[in-house]
């Protein structure tokens, strides 16, 4: 499948001796919340570099409204915590990772606090907001509604003032550098000083999910799958990269961006209501608005389809006056700026893409496949959420392997030592004969053909018809060299879209996240991992049973 994506190495050509070199202990790229800890906690080991191909600030953990989940109240466990992760992981999840992470939350937090985070709180005791899937009120936030701008205010306070942490900024990471088997350090682009070869002992992937390849997507522009398709061809396995969560509302107005209404909005008691101005969703679920994301949405675009409509309402009309601005400052703001009056108007939402599940392969310690790579974030596949994220859970997965990942590379950078002389590693890929399409043009169309055919529901026919788009796009785009970040990610985008379409018609079962609407049921036999392998002759797709650390 795919022999031009699957023979592709190296996205650019390079030759050591005609570029500069850095040399590190660590690198980083990204600069979410699993990046910047990890970078911290690396830096107590040695030096770090922080490569992000935005700004440090522009990452999907300060776009994050909804919280943090950590069973911290008497009336809550971590127990409990760990039964409702597993319940929305769908069987997919590792008990083990699970009940390791939910029992380190408390610890997350209070380390943030301690580093100055201000979580919301009344007479000095925090408070617990709720949302779907959670069997108690165990969600901190910040704000109300940016806990993520809070974390990542914290963070990167300290990754700036640490002696031996450096953020290079506007850098875009085009490739991992791999010799004898080894990941070792990346090869990026800087618009001001060009292509460069970082060198470290320990690369770490923190680079984000993949929602810029719907056309509808709750995250920011930074978010194209580029750390996924780096380690993919560089020979990592990705795991359940079919599972991509829709969240069930975001904001659906015409000219605006899918603005995401918090899942605390609904926990917090709004209702869904269908054209007509009636609930819904106890038709699907007894939990109603608090089913977990993959029930309320798949809900959302049933009722939409029965009513041929664009979208769905969410009502907080019935909240006490002044509640919701309160509760939740930045959606008050952002429905005023269209003029909707959340006391008066009912809120137009529908579903957008919102997480990838899947991810690259890590153990316990963040370790890939491949020596000398770690991943953290939403980029990795730990185990924790299984066929579906559990609300609130990835902030906290965010801040675990992170520090796992980056205590890993303290340890390797002080037994290793640093990387003094570079390997001979370069890369010439000739001319293309073919045609060259128009990368916006793929880009466009690659958006619509995976929100019609990859979105929340899927089918046999579909799936078949978008894989036969994209390795079309991909003969003619795959084999040529570019010089720009916006062709490596349309580059990278295709790769990825690839792998979760191929994923997709390969699990021909109904499990969290995945739908198929020719396979709705869940299948016992299909308790398993879908992986991807890049191979010179395309994608090796295998199976593999689900295991506890």
């Amino acid at each position: 499948m795919s022999i031009t994506i699957g023979s592709r190495r190296y996205l650019t050509n390079f030759e050591p001796h005609r570029l500069v070199h850095l040399f590190t202990d660590t690198i980083v790229i990204g600069s979410g919340v699993a990046g910047l800890l990890a970078a911290l906690e690396a830096a107590e080991g040695g030096e770090v570099l922080v490569v992000t191909k935005a700004a440090a600030s522009e990452s999907a953990t300060a776009h994050a409204q909804g919280g943090i989940a950590a069973a911290m109240s008497s009336a809550d466990s971590a127990a409990e915590h760990a039964r409702d992760t597993l319940a929305v992981g769908c069987g997919l999840s590792d008990e083990t990772i699970v009940r390791q992470v939910v029992a380190e939350a408390s610890q997350c937090i209070q380390r943030l606090r301690e580093w100055g985070a201000c979580f919301d709180s009344s007479g000095g005791e925090l408070d617990f907001g709720r949302e779907g899937g959670h069997s108690a009120n165990r969600i901190i936030h910040a704000q109300g509604d940016a806990t993520g701008q809070e974390v990542v205010r914290v963070l990167l306070e300290r990754v700036r003032r640490h002696p031996r942490i450096r953020i290079f900024e506007h850098c875009f990471s085009i490739d991992l550098l791999t010799h004898e088997g080894q990941v070792r350090g990346t090869i990026a682009f800087h618009a001001k000083y060009g292509h460069q070869m970082y060198w470290a002992t320990t690369t770490i992937l923190a680079t984000g999910g993949v929602g810029r390849l719907f056309r509808e997507t709750t995250n920011p522009p930074v978010a194209t799958g580029d750390g996924l398709a780096m380690a993919f061809r560089a020979g990592a396995v990705l795991r359940d990269m079919e599972m991509v969560q829709f969240h069930p509302t975001t904001l659906y107005l015409a000219g605006a961006s899918r603005a995401l209404i918090s899942e605390a909005v609904r926990g917090e008691g709004a209702y869904l209501l269908d054209r007509a101005g009636q609930r819904f969703m106890l038709r699907y679920d007894e939990r109603a608005e608090l089913a977990p994301r993959d029930v309320v949405s798949r809900a959302i675009a049933a009722e939409m389809k029965r009513e041929e409509a664009a979208w769905m309402h969410l009502d907080v009309r019935h909240f006490p006056p002044g509640h919701f601005a309160t509760r939740f400052p930045t959606i008050a703001r952002l429905l005023a700026d269209f003029d909707i009056n959340s006391e008066r108007d009912l809120i137009p939402v529908r579903p957008s893409a919102h997480y990838l599940v899947g991810g690259v392969l890590i153990d316990a310690n963040a370790q890939t496949n491949l020596p000398g790579l770690l991943a953290c974030g939403e980029v990795a596949n730990s185990g924790v959420h299984g066929a579906n994220r559990l609300a609130s859970n990835s902030l906290l997965e965010g801040l675990v392997f992170g520090r796992r990942a980056g205590r890993l590379a303290a340890q390797r950078a002080q037994r290793n030592g640093r990387i003094e002389h570079p390997p001979a590693v370069s890369h010439l890929l000739p001319q293309s004969p073919r045609t060259q399409l128009d990368i916006a043009d793929v880009l466009n169309s690659l958006r619509s053909v995976m929100s019609r055919n990859v979105g929340v529901e899927r089918s046999a026919d579909r799936l078949r018809e978008t894989i036969e788009i994209i390795e079309f796009w991909a003969r003619y785009i795959m084999d040529k060299l570019f010089d720009e970040p916006t062709a490596w990610e349309t580059q990278n985008m295709l790769t990825i879209a690839l792998g979760i379409a191929s994923a997709a018609s390969a699990r021909t079962e109904s499990r969290g996240v995945h739908f198929r609407t020719d396979f709705p049921n869940t299948d016992p036999a299909w308790r398993r991992h879908v992986d991807l392998t890049r191979y010179e002759d395309g994608i090796q797709i295998g199976t593999s049973p689900v295991v506890s650390s």
